[in-house]
């Protein structure tokens, strides 16, 4: 009997494997949604890669690479095509929202993690997820009509413009600060809570474990937090296009107007620039720009996840 069951299991259990591989009619319907849902994200991006790919090729036809990225002058209207002072002006506004985000995000997040009650969770996270569905142009006119002021007041009107990427920056710190801290919060509570009862055991006050055993665990994580708001902030548009001002500026002064790849595009594309012209293209090598560098920032942090990721078992 005991030869008989051996000898019949290979077929039983074959017949079970095969079983398990045949999908209901549901199982293959929900499989296919799921698949075609990803194959449009995919097609889209290829689709977005195609035409900003098509429309730059065009447009480095006739303007070189040397001038493009060697140029400090944008004016289209009379040939000239550097791209420097929109991009400066974008990494501006981008680390000043960084300078605001990421110091106080942390914090919230290590006080949302370490030390605040659920209760006290349960309150401040939707008061954070308010912050992030409030719309950018409401964030836009408040950096214009009352951080601007303010600047204007602490630091002289002679000193700082109407326009400066300065209150942009400030302002898009507040609209990413909801994702800086959800992100750390993630990344923190992910620390097993067995190296805080060992620091614990060790003496070390709550605070010392929260900043010099949980933070450094984390810190891939944090670092993806940080590139991610990076990412939100260089893509950022209508804060910038309503406060930093309007019209190419290369400077590092804060205070003053300087015009955002994201706010040149807007400003243009609602003119009357007819199609196939060289301002047209241009939008097009710029939107490539910020293609480029929202993926590289993309790549650093997975690369950065990858190389400092903590695998606790």
């Amino acid at each position: 009997m005991h030869t008989k069951v051996q000898a019949h299991y290979p077929e039983e259990r074959q017949r079970r494997i095969s079983f398990r591989r045949r999908l209901r009619p549901a199982e293959l319907l929900i499989q296919s949604f799921l698949f075609f849902c990803a194959a449009v994200s995919i097609l889209t991006t290829l689709g977005i890669v195609l035409v900003l790919g098509r429309e730059s090729f065009a447009f480095f036809g006739e303007v070189s690479l040397k001038q493009f990225f060697g140029g400090t002058v944008w004016q289209p209207t009379i040939g000239l095509f550097g791209i420097w002072p929109l991009l400066n002006a974008t990494l501006m506004t981008s680390l000043t929202a960084m300078l605001v985000a990421l110091p106080i995000g942390l914090a919230v997040a290590i006080y949302l993690a370490e030390y605040a009650s659920e209760k006290v969770r349960e309150t401040l996270k939707p008061i954070l997820e308010v912050l992030a569905g409030v719309p950018t142009i409401v964030y836009g006119y408040f950096a214009l009509t009352v951080v601007t002021p303010l600047l204007r007041r602490v630091f002289g009107a002679d000193t700082v413009e109407v326009y400066n990427t300065l209150s942009a920056g400030l302002v898009m710190g507040i609209l990413i600060l909801p994702l800086i801290s959800s992100m750390c919060e993630d990344a923190l509570s992910a620390v097993p809570r067995g190296l805080r009862e060992a620091a614990y055991a060790m003496g070390a006050t709550k605070l010392e474990t929260s900043v010099r055993i949980i933070v450094p665990a984390a810190f891939s994580g944090i670092a993806s937090a940080f590139i991610l708001g990076l990412s939100r902030a260089v893509g950022e548009t209508m804060i910038v296009a309503l406060a930093a001002g309007a019209g190419s500026n290369f400077t590092f002064n804060p205070f003053r107007a300087a015009e955002t790849m994201t706010g040149h595009i807007v400003r243009i594309s609602g003119g009357d620039i007819s199609y196939d012209s060289m301002d047209y293209r241009s939008l097009f090598a710029i939107a490539l720009v910020l293609f480029l560098v929202t993926l590289f920032l993309n790549i650093l942090s997975r690369a950065i996840v990858k190389k400092y990721r903590e695998v606790y078992e």
